[in-house]
């Protein structure tokens, strides 16, 4: 089923450093590649339009898990990681931030000059998609960054967002070219955003009658457009609360990386050498590229893989982040060549986290959690936009389930 609807997030202005924007784009092009080897192409636009899997991708990259800087920093780690292996990957990213953005005619018509899909058409999506939610749906949020994928056969999505100077909150709007019939009533597979009230929405499905009288009186006829909304409104407070995680998805994963260790499985013996804390980065990203659309409800529970670069819930562990990456990026690559025992154990982690749910109970001591995370983190090469982490003075124990 198409899904329609967008998603409100707190207004962020600081920057991402080198040393995260570096692995964000190592990292998103192995999660990438590993979808399209397992599902395809038109899988990875799918999930890209989900607002809900968007900002879990987000957050699993390091960046903070509900700001609007995910927006922008995720979409241009994966142009650059993506756009050099079209050939191999068949999938396109145009646009951007700002004067990237109205660059994404001129990359359309280049990209369909190259391959030859319609390029002249794919402008016009990109255009009328922009137009739609910067006049037509008119909620008080200007766009400043629009981005366009397209895939080898030309189906497409697009990620662009909007800033209230107002309200201090930007709006990120998700469309997907499946099933879109018309671009005037609720074409959107997902907008992120605060409701703001009584808004003028010629998008609407409600707006039929206003835009038929509109359009007759410039003598035309308005399409139709059928379509579902999907919301996503994230938290103003930074931190990350117990009440924006699922504990019993949460403590299942980590009681099964941290206690019980899946070493009695054989195809996690694949694995064998990597310690709980690499363990618990992986089922997460497991979980991104695995998972179905039901396990994106929380995105917050998704920086416990890989923290925030700001230090919510805890420093960016960069030894880990890059065993991450080496661990998946060898095991796609093994995957090429039909050695998919290592891609498979991955698989698996996700798995056996769905099962190890069933009967898990959790405990109160979330914030503890996040305590222990921050105190270990300088063993992991912890890092935030503000420095690298020390050591803390004296460390306590604590049972994590």
């Amino acid at each position: 089923m198409k899904r329609s609807g967008s998603a409100d997030l707190p207004l962020h202005y600081g920057y991402v450093p080198k040393w995260l924007a570096e692995r964000m784009s190592k990292l998103g092009f192995a999660i990438t590649e590993a979808i399209v080897a397992e599902y395809g192409t038109s899988e990875v636009l799918r999930r890209l339009s989900d607002p809900f899997w968007f900002q879990s991708l987000g957050a699993v990259m390091g960046m903070d898990w509900h700001s609007s800087g995910i927006t922008t920093s995720v979409m241009g780690a994966l142009k650059s990681a993506i756009n050099p292996h079209y050939r191999d990957l068949g999938i396109y990213i145009c646009g951007g931030k700002g004067a990237k953005s109205r660059n994404t005619p001129d990359e359309l018509l280049k990209f369909g000059e190259r391959t030859g899909l319609n390029g002249i058409d794919l402008v016009r999506c990109s255009k009328l998609s922009a137009k739609v939610d910067n006049t037509a749906v008119q909620d008080g949020f200007q766009l400043y960054t629009h981005s366009f994928i397209v895939d080898k056969n030309g189906l497409w999505t697009v990620v662009q967002q909007g800033m209230s100077q107002g309200s201090s909150m930007a709006r990120r709007y998700h469309w997907h070219s499946s099933a879109l019939k018309s671009f005037v009533d609720e074409p959107h597979t997902g907008i992120c955003g605060v409701n703001q009230g009584q808004i003028l929405n010629l998008a609407a499905a409600g707006a039929a009658p206003a835009r038929e009288t509109m359009m007759a009186m410039a003598a035309e006829h308005p399409e139709r457009m059928i379509a579902e909304a999907r919301k996503l409104v994230m938290p103003a407070h930074h931190d990350v609360k117990s009440k924006d995680v699922d504990l019993k998805r949460l403590g299942a994963m980590l009681w099964l990386t941290h206690e019980k260790k899946p070493t009695d499985f054989e195809e996690l013996l694949l694995l064998e050498g990597m310690g709980p804390r690499t363990l618990q980065s992986l089922a997460l990203v497991s979980e991104v590229i695995y998972g179905t659309p039901a396990r994106f409800t929380d995105p917050a529970r998704f920086s416990f893989a890989h923290g925030g670069k700001d230090g919510h819930p805890f420093p960016v562990p960069v030894k880990v982040y890059d065993e991450t990456i080496s661990v998946l990026s060898k095991a796609v690559q093994k995957a090429k060549i039909g050695q998919s025992d290592k891609l498979q154990a991955i698989q698996k982690l996700s798995e056996l986290s769905y099962r190890a749910e069933k009967n898990f109970i959790p405990n109160d001591n979330f914030d503890q959690l996040i305590q222990k995370e921050r105190d270990e983190s300088w063993k992991y090469g912890g890092k935030t936009v503000f420095g690298d982490a020390k050591p803390p003075k004296g460390l306590g124990q604590l049972t994590l389930f």
